[in-house]
């Protein structure tokens, strides 16, 4: 009898490692026997794609081949995980026993979890499989229909969105346009409709309100201090709805993290709003930062772009807040392991809230305080130093009369405040166009603060008096300095002035060494 050469074929793939993905060859080779091996670091998901991928093949009208099918995933020496290579092993196998053409497959890659129906589910990752298909020059990415306009928004790359085997394989061979998904009109809602919240519903709080300007316009992270009714939690709420709308770029950077992460909508294209963040006191250092046996992102990476809030901060563990030190410096958090090492971006904006004291009313108008100095220090101290000194703005938030909640009248809408917001953020962008690393006042270094934020002699004198009547503490000074800096962008002057670092000072309430004396 006649011997017959094996046969080869390959298709292509991704894997995702934090919120990048690296391309995954599958070499097929098909000989006499009866086996199903499969190589290259695949975990127990892909190892079990057998049985999906016989009864997809089965169910959708092919033929299980009676031979001995090796699989292997290069490179071999990266972990593989996920039930995403269904489809790619599937194919692969049709591709070498002749069932499809194995040309289309060199020209596509191809993710998606198969059903036991041949049903495609869908798969985290979409968006960075995409970019990485882009990256290496494939000209189509087949993937579930449920993930498609998710990946459409990556330009210059055939998207197609299938929903069973049978449809992949009607692709590959004839790019039937009923199933190319073509991306999504970014940005053309307006802003106002994209948020439930407005600052238009807050009633009094003049202070606070314009203090969640500052924080805007220049990226600044705040800590709200006041009782408990004061409208801590409602203030904060309402940041993300005048921070700067989306840049395209910013969408896809956030997106990709909540693809990873499995949070994206079903059907969803691609984030359009900022991200607000609250997670509850009870969170583990992991939940917050990323991390586990196979790394995810944690809260403050699905805050990326957009706005973390951690109500009673106090109550959080220390070692929960302490890991956040590093990320709110650098702007974002590298997950190391033994085999890999993962970067998550986590430029977020923090806004975080506390009572005074254990019982809420240290500095109430009318309630007294129960509690006495040393117990109102023990309770403050809960939060270090550290993470106090990342922390721009300290604002007492006060109880609101009752002639204030019964005004009918409307406060100044998110919408007015943002185009304020906005045109302070264009004087920033200008400013820094030179300074890659720079995007606005809050992320400025001492280098720079020497060259932007220079003080003349009046408002020179005003800040060495503060500095010491107030027992201001030195980590205040380049804070203050940042945020009079913001001040004046946002009334449109080129200098700082006395009036922008007296406002600006105000902010530092916490750094009073006899704040709780």
């Amino acid at each position: 009898m006649q011997n017959t050469l094996p046969l080869l074929t390959k298709t292509y793939a991704a894997a995702v490692f934090g919120v990048q993905a690296t391309t995954i060859t599958l070499e097929f080779h098909i000989h006499r026997g009866i086996h199903f091996s499969l190589v290259g670091l695949p975990d127990s998901a892909v190892r079990e794609s057998q049985q999906r991928v016989k009864a997809a093949m089965e169910t959708s009208g092919f033929a299980w081949p009676g031979k001995h099918i090796t699989v292997n995933m290069a490179p071999a020496d990266i972990r593989k995980e996920g039930s995403a290579f269904d489809l790619p092993i599937a194919l692969g196998i049709l591709g070498a026993t002749d069932q499809i053409s194995a040309d289309p497959l060199g020209e596509a890659m191809v993710i998606g979890e198969l059903a036991l129906d041949g049903e495609l589910r869908p798969v985290k990752g979409a968006l960075p499989v995409a970019l990485q298909a882009r990256k290496e020059g494939y000209k189509r990415l087949v993937l579930p229909a449920v993930n498609a306009h998710e990946a459409a928004m990556v330009e210059g790359l055939e998207v197609y969105g299938c929903e069973t085997l049978s449809e992949v394989v009607e692709v590959l061979k004839e790019q039937p346009e009923r199933f190319r998904v073509h991306p999504r009109p970014f940005g053309q809602e307006t802003e106002n409709g994209k948020h439930l919240v407005d600052f238009q519903d807050v009633k009094g709080q003049e202070t606070v309100k314009r203090a969640f300007e500052i924080a805007a316009a220049g990226g600044h992270n705040l800590i709200l201090i006041g009782p408990p009714g004061a409208g801590k939690t409602m203030l904060a709420k309402r940041l993300a709805t005048i921070l700067p709308p989306l840049t395209l770029e910013e969408a896809l950077e956030t997106t990709k993290i909540h693809s990873v992460a499995g949070r994206l909508k079903q059907g969803e294209a691609v984030l359009e709003t900022r991200p607000f963040r609250a997670p509850h006191h009870t969170i583990s250092d992991v939940a917050l930062v990323g991390g586990g046996g196979n790394p995810q992102p944690g809260e403050i990476s699905l805050a990326h772009h957009g706005v973390l809030f951690l109500d009673e901060l106090p109550e959080f563990k220390r070692t929960v807040l302490e890991v956040m030190r590093q990320p709110l410096e650098e702007r974002v958090v590298t997950i190391s392991r033994a085999r890999v090492s993962v970067d998550f971006p986590a430029a977020f904006q923090l806004v975080a809230s506390m009572n005074p004291c254990p019982c809420g009313f240290y500095n109430h108008p009318t309630r007294e305080c129960t509690c006495g100095g040393p117990v109102v220090q023990r309770y403050l101290n809960k939060v270090s130093g550290p993470l106090l000194d990342r922390i721009d703005l300290h604002v007492e938030v006060t109880p609101v009369s009752y002639d204030a909640l019964s005004d009918a009248r409307q406060g100044e809408s998110s919408a007015t405040v943002r185009q304020r917001v906005v045109l302070a953020r264009n004087r920033q962008r200008e400013r820094f166009k030179d300074r890659m690393h720079l995007h606005c006042n809050a992320h400025m270094d001492a280098a720079s603060l020497k060259h932007i934020c220079a003080l003349d002699a009046p408002s020179e004198k005003l800040l060495r008096t503060a500095m010491q009547k107030l027992d201001l503490s030195a980590r205040a000074y380049d804070r203050i300095l940042k945020v009079a800096r913001t001040i004046a962008d946002l009334r449109g002057a080129n200098e700082i002035g006395s009036g922008d670092l007296a406002e600006a000072i105000q902010y530092r309430s916490l750094d009073r060494e006899s704040w709780a004396g």
